[in-house]
């Protein structure tokens, strides 16, 4: 009997360990209403968009319809804007002179991307047809290889000698022979 009761009590003993009763949980108290007032609530400022700006458009590239493009070829070459690059007696090395004037005009072939040139080779009237054509070849080739240099694509530039054939000046002197010797820039297509 006495491991009957000693069984009771054990088995009492449990249910009296069993998990406690379950606790409300604490709640806070609630906030006061709010003080009612006869001044409009201001509203929250939102600022305003961003104003985006204008699309970057390159410096190199005109508008199309700059007066240049509304121009046709045979006015364009009529006023071009090209400068030729003259020579030295004999010579078709660029000076600083003409470096100056064939920068100027690859500055106008960037702004001008459908432009293709042709630089024509030209001598004074002195020296044979033979010697003044492959002269004015190599003063042509000269200022096409010095605009390559500065960036301009080779396909845009072509070359032709014309030797002593069509000169700038007819006249028979040194002032005209010096404006004779050039590479002259002719726009042949846009």
């Amino acid at each position: 009997m006495a491991v009957a009761t000693l069984a009771v009590a054990t088995l009492g003993l449990q249910a009296c360990v069993s998990e406690p009763p379950p606790v409300a949980p604490e709640t806070s108290p609630l906030p006061p209403p709010p003080e009612i007032s006869d001044e409009p609530v201001p509203r929250p400022v939102t600022p305003p968009p961003p104003v985006a700006p204008p699309p970057l458009v390159p410096p190199d590239i005109l508008d199309p319809d700059d007066e240049f493009s509304r121009r046709t070829l045979e006015e364009l070459n009529r006023e071009s804007p090209l400068e030729p690059v003259f020579f030295a007696l004999d010579g078709s090395e660029l000076d600083d002179v003409g470096r100056r004037a064939a920068e100027a005009n690859a500055d106008i072939m960037r702004r001008f991307p459908t432009w293709v040139v042709t630089i024509e080779g030209h001598c004074d009237e002195r020296g044979t047809a033979e010697y003044n054509l492959g002269l004015g070849e190599r003063r042509a080739l000269a200022a096409q290889q010095y605009m390559v240099e500065l960036g301009i694509a080779a396909n845009r530039i072509r070359t032709v000698s014309y030797g002593k054939e069509f000169p700038f000046d007819p006249g028979h002197d040194d002032r005209a022979w010096a404006s004779n010797r050039r590479a002259h820039f002719v726009i042949s297509s846009k």
